[in-house]
């Protein structure tokens, strides 16, 4: 049964949304508004320290770059309730860029960015938190691929991962709130939803190097917001119709294969133990993957 569960401090991320039975797409909207947007921290001097810190570290990597990214606000969750309602969860999204990240989620004073709220959506409300996201790849042999992260990378260099990267504004035709279809909000939102999906899959191709039509049954199966400055990731579960032999040939020529330096393909028992070593978002995909194999167990 889905279900939002908030978890104790004392775990490295927090689910903020569990989907064990796994959503289609067309369980799927988004809500895209500007009314979702960061809120400025009413400490001038807070808010300053992001483009000290931007420019800090263009200084140190020139080629660091400042791109648009859905932010993440919040979740309305619909478990349908009669029998003919499947449930449906609606994402509601705002706007941010990587440079307001790197100013206030990676900022060394992020914690003085959040409020004191039980409510998600008030704690973070200062941050940027670019909505992240993840993906569960099951291969024909049932073994899941996991990926050592480069150690040239922004965030948790050499750590294991799963697959993954954002929805791009970009790829929808979104560069700002005013874009000129602006007054068609609902194709814009439905355009938004599709992403969620597509991005996904293009992350995998891109990172992994298997071709998209070897991916299928793509579902959604919860959000996870990593304790560690507060970054959100949706996670998906999908199956590759190749086995876990074929694919480590194809990994050698992926497009983004310089995002790490090593694939894995590895049974339930030994992603147990890899988990740990995750940066906290992606433990929190590693949980709602066990949860949907539970659900899977006892139906």
């Amino acid at each position: 049964m889905e279900k939002a569960e908030i978890e104790t401090i004392t775990k490295p991320y927090r689910l903020l949304l569990a989907c064990p039975s796994g959503l289609s797409p067309s369980q799927i909207s988004v809500v895209f508004d500007g009314v979702y947007d960061r809120i400025p921290h009413p400490d001038i001097n807070l808010e300053n320290s992001i483009s000290e810190i931007w420019d800090q570290r263009v200084q140190k990597n020139p080629s660091l770059y400042n791109g648009t990214k859905f932010r993440y606000g919040q979740h309305v969750w619909n478990g349908g309730g009669g029998s003919n309602q499947e449930p449906h969860v609606c994402l509601n999204l705002g706007l941010t860029d990587y440079r307001t990240f790197v100013g206030t989620n990676l900022n060394p004073l992020w914690e003085r960015f959040l409020v004191r709220s039980e409510d998600d959506a008030i704690r973070c409300q200062h941050t940027s938190s670019p909505l992240g996201n993840g993906a569960i790849v099951e291969t024909s042999d049932k073994k899941i691929l996991v990926l050592q992260r480069s150690n040239n990378v922004g965030e948790f260099p050499g750590h294991f991962v799963f697959p993954g990267g954002h929805p791009e504004p970009h790829e929808v035709g979104i560069i700002s709130h005013h874009h000129k279809d602006v007054t068609d909000s609902k194709a814009i939102n439905n355009k938004v939803s599709q992403e969620m999906f597509e991005s996904i899959v293009r992350e995998v191709v891109e990172e992994i190097g298997v071709p998209s039509a070897s991916l299928h049954e793509q579902v959604f199966i919860g959000l996870s917001r990593r304790e560690l400055n507060v970054r959100p990731t949706a996670f998906f579960f999908m199956k590759c119709s190749l086995s876990s032999k074929e694919i480590p040939k194809l990994y050698s020529s992926a497009q983004d294969s310089f995002e790490s330096t090593q694939l894995f393909t590895v049974p339930m028992i030994e992603l147990e133990n890899m988990a740990s070593k995750m940066p906290g978002c992606h433990e929190g995909g590693f949980a709602l993957y066990k949860m949907m194999v539970e659900a899977v167990k006892n139906v």
